[in-house]
């Protein structure tokens, strides 16, 4: 199905596993339910595609545009989403264990109460994203751009946000134990009621501008 012009197209619990959907477009396409784990949508266009408790553990997602998708209750765990683009897509509740997203354009993406525990968000652009109560345990962040992100209730335990950009982020109550914080910008961020104990802050700019290098 490489290059197949698949948009509106209704695909509702269809079982494409191990497919080959490259560059395929599927604009606007129905594949609530569906089953995509193994498949490779690389390049494909799935912009306002409807991805609700889709199957895409393990699928080859790399460079795909799914801005404005609705991925919610959708398993993405252990998929490729390297240098993708999900602006403004739903992924609430979504699954994204051990995910690469390397790159990956995520800003104003709904991630409330995702599971994103140990995957690579690496210079992923999540500005003004939603990750209420999301789980970001052991989560990759390095570079990553958080400016203006909800981060309220989040679970950053361990995560590595080493020069992360979380100017003017919303952490309240979020748990940052034990995360890495060298070299990150915490610049005019709301940090009421966060659990920093042993974080490491090394060269971290604190939200009223000061530095500090205790954990050097």
């Amino acid at each position: 199905l490489s290059e197949a012009k698949l948009s509106e197209a209704k695909l509702i619990r269809a079982n494409l596993a191990g497919a080959n959907l490259y560059k395929a477009n599927l604009n606007g396409a129905d594949l609530m339910g569906a089953k995509l784990s193994y498949a490779n949508l690389s390049e494909a266009n799935l912009v306002g595609a409807k991805l609700r408790f889709a199957k895409l553990s393990k699928a080859n997602i790399k460079n795909a545009n799914l801005d404005g998708a609705n991925m919610s209750k959708s398993n993405l765990s252990e998929a490729n989403l390297t240098n993708a683009s999900l602006m403004k897509a739903n992924l609430y509740y979504a699954k994204l264990t051990n995910a690469d997203l390397t790159n990956a354009s995520l800003a104003r993406v709904d991630l409330t109460n995702a599971d994103l525990s140990k995957s690579n968000l690496s210079a992923a652009n999540l500005t003004s994203a939603n990750l209420m109560k999301a789980s970001l345990y052991y989560a990759k962040l390095t570079k990553a751009d958080l400016t203006n992100a909800n981060l309220t209730n989040a679970d950053l335990t361990n995560a590595n946000l080493y020069k992360a950009d979380l100017s003017e982020a919303n952490l309240t109550n979020a748990s940052l134990m034990k995360a890495n914080l060298t070299n990150a910008n915490l610049t005019g961020a709301n940090l009421k009621n966060a659990n920093l104990r042993g974080a490491v802050l090394c060269n971290t700019i604190m939200p009223d501008g000061s530095v500090i290098y205790e954990g050097c």
